[in-house]
This record gives C-alpha cells, structure tokens and sequence, in this order.
C-alpha cells in the first residue's frame, strides 16, 4: 500500500471528526411519560452485552487458526468495533432505519450523523426507550456482522483490503437487509417475513457473503500442499464460545426491546437451543465414529445460538430444542461436504452461519405462533401456510442478494487494493507481515 493510500483512511477519519464539530445540538425532549426505566435498564444491558459478543468472536475465530495468524484473524473481526460504530453513526442508522424510499433503502440524510436523535420521537417498534438507544443496541449488530464473515477468509486476505470491505459491505449489503427485515416499510417486511432477532440480517448474509468471499480468494497455500493446520489455541476457542453465549442473550432477549415476557421467552429459547445444539454435534460425530471434542461443542453450540436467532421471539421453549437439533446435524453435514467440495470457508462460516440462518428462518415458518407472540404470525404447524412460504421466499431472495452482491463487493475491492497477500507473505504468516506482532 502506498503512502498516499494508507493516509486517506486518516484524512477521512478526520473529515468526520471536524464535521461534527459543527453538527447543530438538538435538546433532548420531555419523555418522562413515555420512556419505562425497565426498557431503558434492560436494552442499556443488553447492548452491552450484544458488544461482548465481538471480541467473544475474536477469540472464538482467533483460537482456530493456525498459529501464524492468530493476531491477525482476532483483528479483522475485532476491529469492526471502531470501523463500524464510527460508520454507524455517520450514516449507516439512517440507510438502515430511515425513512423508506420504495422499500429498499432508508433516507440516509435522515440521521445523518445521527443529527437529531435526541429531539426525535421513539422508535414505532420501541416506543419505550429512546431512538437513540435503539440506534445503538442496532449499532452492535452491525458491528458483528461483518466481523463473522473473517472466518471464511481468514489466512490469506490483506488486513488493509478487509478493512475497505467491511465499510463496502455495511452500506451496500448489511443496510439494506437490514431495512428490508426490520423497518416496517421493508421490502421483506411488508411480505410478512419475520427475523426475530438476525436470522437473515446478520448470520444468513455473513455466511452467503464468507462463501462468497472463500471463492474470489482462492485456496490457502496450505490446503493445496494437503498441509494440516490445527487450532492454534482451543481454550481461546472455549472462551469464545462462552462469551458469544453470554452475550447472546442480549443478542435475542434484548430484541424484544423491553424487560418483559417475551424477553423472557427469547432468554430461555436462547440457552435451550444452543445447548441442544452443541450435545447434538458431538453426539452426531459420535455415532460417525470420531471422538467428543471441545471444538466440536463449541461450534455446535454456536450453531444452535444462530438457528434460534430468527425464531427466538415466536416459538415456544420445546420446539427450541428441535430447532438447535437439526440445525447442528445439517451444519455439521454441510461442512462435509464443503469440506470435499473444495472451496476454502476458513472456519466454516457459510456451514455454520449461512446454513444455521437458513434452518432458523424455516423454522420460524413452521413453528411461530401467536401464542407465544400476538405480533407475530402462526407457523405451517398451526395452519400458516401463506407464512411458511413467505419466509421461504425472503430465504431465497436474502441468499441471492447476500451472494451475489457479496461477490461482487470482493471484486470491486480487489481491483481497489488487491484483497490477498503474496505467497511469502502468507508463508510467514499474517501476524507479522501485516501487524508486526507474534503471540
């Protein structure tokens, strides 16, 4: 990267900072009647947790790579942390959540530089929190997400070039899924496709976009010269995973933005089908003859946290079990066969992510129900076929969009700044070559 080049991140960064110096200050309204201390309590806690989840991340992907890239693997997810939040509030809340413009895409000057948040009214789909703290409890799932898709590019993509395809695909991709599920006058919305917490938004596109991503790149030296490349640090892998279930329960509780029983509902989903998940994954490598491994309850365990994700708010607590069950059988399939179809998904973020999303937002169609939320709809088990297909259809069309644009966005950014690293480079190693940093 060239000295010119490497300084335009700097100047933009200082752009942003010396305009919001001149951003006007709006007071913030009375909301004394409006606001419940509960909500805000338990969406501030929340959001917090749902931050947690990054780094959980960080050492979730970091522990499984080889020990040459740890650094570098951790980074690329952790640093989504500033990138994103800086983006977010410059203009990704308004692309997201501002007002629709034919269903695709939100006002972006809307909250430009979240201007006015303070002086705006509550947020339709929570009316008893402030919109400023529904536009940072959403801020952490951006952040995530781009984060996830590391794992299928990991060891051999440029640190520099991710950093240019997070910001790429939190505006082109992430923004408009985003609003497409979630503002009420989406695209996927008024079809009547429920995601109750990211089934679709955060792991079905992270998964898609990483396949995407596995394929632009290439192999890895390594796996063309049949070399083994075990986990550097499995407890890093451990730890991880505890602090991604940890913070999931802000993840999916935290949706139903407010303390109340639906909360409760998702709190209980949460736990119940992940860890159905992460027993049903190494039970199911058991019967196929190969040991019980922390890696593999871990990653089941993860698997079930994002099958549950979309249906978290809808179904009841037995049918989550199921949910977290068939969701690891067919993860832990399809990273079979990706493994014998030759395509390089580092960590298997397409298996776990793409295809757990998928699993959840199916079973959202067969088994939601009123019952367990009057907002929601009734699932093909209690008569909605209409709905059932309805959320197949918004699969198909997120996959599509999710892929194709992803695939796309690792183009564009590889005539930019190509995205990988030489050969001599990814020999010795990412944690040197592009940190200067070793464990």
């Amino acid at each position: 990267m060239t000295k010119a080049n490497s300084s335009i991140p700097f100047i933009l960064l200082t752009i942003f900072a010396v305009i919001g110096i001149f951003v006007p200050l709006v007071a913030d309204f009375d909301g004394s009647e409006v606001y419940s201390a509960a909500d805000i309590t338990w969406v501030l806690i929340s959001a917090a947790l749902v931050l947690l989840m990054t780094p959980g991340l960080s050492f979730f992907y970091g522990g499984m790579v080889g020990k040459k890239n740890v650094i570098s693997t951790m980074l690329q997810s952790f640093i989504a942390t500033g990138l994103i939040s800086i983006l977010w509030l410059v203009v990704g809340f308004g692309l997201a959540f501002g007002t629709s413009i034919g269903g695709f895409i939100g006002n972006p000057s809307e909250f430009l530089f979240m201007n006015g948040l303070n002086g705006h009214e509550p947020w339709g789909g929570a009316p008893t929190i402030p919109i400023l703290l529904f536009a940072l409890f959403q801020m952490k799932f951006a952040i995530i997400t781009p984060a996830l898709v590391v794992g299928g590019t990991a060891e051999r993509i440029r640190f520099t070039s991710y950093v240019l395809f997070m910001i790429l695909f939190s505006l082109i991709i992430y923004a408009p899924l985003a609003h497409w599920t979630w503002h009420p006058d989406g695209l996927l919305a008024q079809m009547g496709v429920l995601d109750f917490a990211g089934g679709t938004v955060v792991h079905m596109s992270a998964g898609c976009v990483a396949l995407a991503g596995a394929i632009v790149l290439k192999k890895r030296k390594s796996l063309l010269k049949k070399e083994e490349v075990k986990p550097a640090r499995v407890p890093y892998v451990l730890l991880g995973t505890g602090l991604l279930w940890f913070g999931w329960f802000g993840f999916n509780a935290g949706s139903a933005l407010g303390a109340n029983s639906l909360a409760v509902d998702a709190f209980a989903n949460t736990n119940t089908a992940s860890a159905a998940a992460g027993l049903a994954w190494i039970f199911f490598d058991a019967i196929r003859g190969r040991k019980p491994s922390a890696l593999g309850f871990c990653i089941g365990a993860v698997v079930g946290l994002v099958a549950i994700t979309p249906a978290a708010g809808f179904v009841g607590l037995p049918q989550s079990i199921f949910i977290g069950f068939i969701a690891a059988i067919l993860a832990n399939l399809a990273v079979h066969w990706k493994n014998k179809s030759g395509i390089d998904d580092t960590l298997d973020v397409f298996p776990c992510h793409g295809v757990g999303g998928i699993v959840g937002m199916i079973c959202t169609g067969i088994f939601a129900s009123t019952k367990i939320n009057p907002d929601g709809q009734d699932g093909l088990l209690y008569g909605g076929t209409e709905f059932f297909f309805n959320q197949l259809l918004g699969c198909v069309i997120a996959v599509a969009f999710a892929f194709i644009m992803g695939f796309i966005v690792f183009k564009l950014v590889d005539i930019i700044h190509p995205l990988r690293v030489s050969e001599s480079e990814e020999e010795l190693g990412l944690d040197i070559t592009q940190h200067d940093e070793s464990l």
